[in-house]
């Protein structure tokens, strides 16, 4: 069975994780900074088009359904993408499958910003896609090769920059695009080529794998019974996720700056919740049970979010940050550690599996809006989580096989007990 880093269920008792995360993320080597500071501007790109929706829509003589098409096409080719990348990576090394992630993302933003149609757009945010996978499943494996502290540091690291990027992408949507919905994206090309210039200076190339990844590894991977029900409960999960993300800032019919800032408040309780609380929750409680709890509060959340007022869905819009954070950083160790597949091919494999949610929802809730009313989109995001929420219930034996983290310590505590005696 492969090695793993001390997981929170491996600490002492009464050691907090963050006091010995938060060190060493506080003392890492340039080229982490360097590839952890192009993550935040890549996740950024995820959330620029959030309060500028409505004046892409309006700008391009386009419908809710046309411009929802701006996540489909970016989602939809991340996850096919998520076959590529580890075959790239494997063979030209982790700095150049960077580089080519980030040059492809600053031309099909630059390019976004030039569109004259909604087809145009979506087309080139399907390019966008494509770097942008190259670049996040790439920038993860790099950040807990070369992080200091071993992958529960690393891991809180690049959920940072998940966070901070998704915070601060609606509030840079907000600021250019109340000029104009063009500048953001031009905005974005600019700061990918300042990540570009980081990289390029301050990351070494990282060692390659002893053995090449094939383009069928992942899918491979997906035949280990925890992380295949790993990757389906994320598949459910992620289109509660995004029906938040790309439905919502159509019902809450907001300017710009009032969008961004809904969703800056979002991003920040994801990024609060994504580091600091849940690895907190998991170590009182276990990560499957915060998981499935976690999803069933974000069901009822989104069900609340579709029928209530107008102040209510912006309450809700914001608290769902907190669950999503959550989410993300459980989902995220499971993907990494349930299974006995090299970190790189793990991850692509289930990011392959949960990225074609993000894709379909986004496509999905306004049609369903068009057969229907407004508030069903959100009932099937609340089903959808709750789908989630019963995989790791029905699948918790495979999803806690060989993954010591899975336990609170207590638990663990219990059963060396039992064992002594």
């Amino acid at each position: 069975m492969r090695g793993k880093e001390p997981s929170t269920a491996e600490r002492p008792t009464g050691t907090d994780p963050l006091d010995e995360g938060a060190g060493s993320i506080l003392r890492q080597p340039k080229a982490v900074w360097a590839t952890a500071g192009a993550s935040v501007v890549a996740f950024m790109g995820i959330g620029l088009v959030d309060p500028i929706l409505p004046s892409i829509a309006q700008g391009l003589h386009a419908n809710a359904s046309q411009v929802s098409l701006l996540f489909t096409s970016y989602f939809l080719i991340t996850a096919v993408a998520m076959l590529v990348t580890g075959f790239v990576s494997s063979r030209i090394g982790g700095k150049k499958t960077l580089l080519a992630g980030l040059a492809l993302v600053i031309v099909f933003a630059a390019l976004s910003g030039t569109s004259g149609s909604v087809g145009e757009l979506v087309g080139f945010r399907a390019g966008w896609g494509l770097g942008n996978a190259l670049f996040v499943s790439t920038s993860l494996a790099v950040i807990v090769g070369a992080a200091a502290g071993g992958s529960a540091a690393a891991i809180l690291l690049y959920e940072s920059a998940l966070g901070l990027g998704m915070a601060c992408g609606p509030l840079l949507g907000a600021l250019l695009g109340d000029a104009s919905w063009r500048y953001p994206f031009f905005g974005t090309a600019a700061l990918m080529a300042v990540g570009f210039l980081c990289i390029t200076v301050f990351l070494k190339e990282q060692p390659r794998p002893a053995r090449k990844t094939s383009l069928t590894d992942p899918l491979k991977a997906l035949g280990h019974g925890g992380l295949a029900s790993a990757a389906a409960s994320a598949f459910f999960y992620n289109y509660a996720f995004f029906t938040v993300l790309a439905f919502t800032p159509f019902v809450l019919d907001m300017t710009p700056y009032k969008s961004g800032a809904v969703f800056f408040a979002w991003g920040v309780l994801l990024a609060v919740f994504s580091v600091l609380v849940a690895p907190r929750l998991q170590e009182r409680f276990g990560s499957l049970k915060v998981l499935g709890g976690s999803l069933v509060l974000l069901a009822a959340d989104v069900v609340v979010l579709g029928y209530g007022s107008h102040t209510a869905a912006i309450v809700c819009t914001i608290l769902s940050g907190a669950f999503i954070g959550v989410n993300n950083t459980v989902f995220t160790e499971l993907a990494l550690g349930v299974s006995d597949a090299p970190r790189p091919v793990a991850s692509a494999g289930y990011n392959f599996v949960r990225w074609f949610a993000a894709a379909a929802a986004p496509f999905l809730a306004p049609k369903i809006e068009e057969w229907t009313n407004v508030h069903i989109p959100f009932v099937v995001a609340g089903a959808a989580a709750l789908v989630g929420a019963g995989i790791v219930w029905v699948r918790r034996r495979a999803l806690s096989h060989q993954a010591e983290e899975l336990q609170p310590q207590h638990a663990v505590e219990d059963s060396v007990a039992v064992f002594a005696n």
